[in-house]
């Protein structure tokens, strides 16, 4: 089980910037291996080794990569989607 605390104190200290721009280039790289075959599920990227995790939810896609690495925070994106529709997407199911 994921920690919340841990995971805003993680939150608060990563540079979300450099994150968002890093994740995004990573994906732009990848995004032909998994769109359109994989549309709909999520990428969990960590920027510092470019390993990405999929699954079918933002959270099991997280879920995924914090096994491999528990402290750290992740540019996650829904495939075959834009960022804008992605964030909208998670802010009204978090809402």
């Amino acid at each position: 089980m994921i920690n919340n605390q841990n995971n805003e104190d993680l939150i608060k200290k990563a540079d979300i910037q450099r994150i968002a721009d890093k994740g995004t280039k990573i994906y732009e790289q990848i995004k032909a291996d998994y769109d359109p075959k994989e549309k709909g599920k999520f990428l969990a990227i960590d920027v510092d080794s470019e390993k990405v995790y999929l699954g079918n939810t933002s959270a099991e896609a997280v879920v995924f990569a914090k096994q491999n690495h528990p402290d750290k925070v992740f540019y996650v994106i829904k495939i075959g989607f834009d960022v804008a529709e992605t964030m909208a997407k998670s802010f009204l199911e978090h809402k």
